[in-house]
């Protein structure tokens, strides 16, 4: 019987705010980055690829991913579990070109922010085949309040852009509904009080409401990054998206404000803006 991957080393290339969560969720040991002031018993990416039965990717797309991967040295039983938001067809191409060195490769994409999965508030999406997802089910539940397979390598990468296009929706969405009460003179404080007792209800409320209003844009999760998923959104889907149009717009100003590095919530100054 294989042994479980709860039970075997575990490693981090990637040491960003997700890399950082995971490596203290998960026990990790090793964790490399490209600013070597992150970087945790290890100089190298090889030092935690050498050293590791599980290593996690954090990184900011499948494009970096595949680099990585491709400079490493690894071996036949290695599981590879991939959290970057990435081209769908791009996560697949991996998970078949691995599986032929006899790597294990799951594209496990995480629907929740760092600051979420600290709290074991996340949901894991996981691509790739199911015994080895069954075998990470433990791993993943160190961070994960609940953990999903959905299907071959590239459905985890499928399933988050489907998730993260609507909630960045809802956030586009709340900073509207915000921008609109303050030119109607209306208390955002109790806006927001209202609008979270009411049927426009939605847990983004919760995390970035409060952001909003006070334009405290530390982030939790960087604008530039959900700007990357929706154009990727936009390139997997063969029918026009006209909301998800209109969010690349709002999100494109904000980062040309100079919001790009700044948390999502930072959209609400495109609107401000315009």
């Amino acid at each position: 019987m294989k042994p479980d991957a709860n039970d075997q080393a575990a490693g981090i290339i990637g040491m960003g705010l997700m890399g950082s969560a995971l490596m203290k969720m998960t026990g990790a040991s090793r964790g490399w980055d490209i600013d070597a002031s992150r970087c945790v018993n290890a100089a190298t990416a090889d030092d935690v690829f050498s050293q590791s039965d599980v290593v996690f990717l954090c990184l900011p797309n499948s494009d970096i991913a595949r680099s990585v991967l491709r400079d490493a040295k690894l071996r036949a039983g290695q599981i590879i579990i991939d959290t970057s938001t990435g081209d769908p067809s791009e996560m697949a191409a991996l998970g078949a070109e691995l599986a032929a060195k006899g790597v294990h490769y799951l594209d496990a994409t995480v629907s929740g922010s760092s600051a979420q999965l600290l709290q074991h508030d996340v949901l894991v999406m996981v691509g790739g085949e199911v015994t080895v997802f069954k075998r990470c089910r433990d791993l993943f539940m160190k961070f994960a309040r609940e953990v999903v397979h959905v299907g071959p390598c590239g459905s985890g990468a499928k399933m988050k852009l489907v998730t993260n296009l609507v909630l960045g929706l809802n956030r586009a969405a709340l900073a509207e509904g915000l921008v609109f009460a303050q030119q109607l003179d209306l208390d955002l404080t109790q806006t927001l009080d209202v609008m979270r007792r009411s049927m426009a209800y939605s847990r983004i409320m919760d995390t970035k409401g409060e952001k909003m209003i006070t334009q405290d844009f530390t982030p939790q999760a960087k604008l530039s990054q959900h700007l990357k998923d929706v154009r990727l959104m936009l390139a997997a889907s063969s029918i026009k998206l006209p909301l998800s149009e209109t969010h690349r717009e709002l999100l494109e100003k904000a980062e040309a404000l100079g919001f790009g590095d700044a948390d999502n919530s930072a959209v609400i100054k495109a609107i401000l803006e315009s």
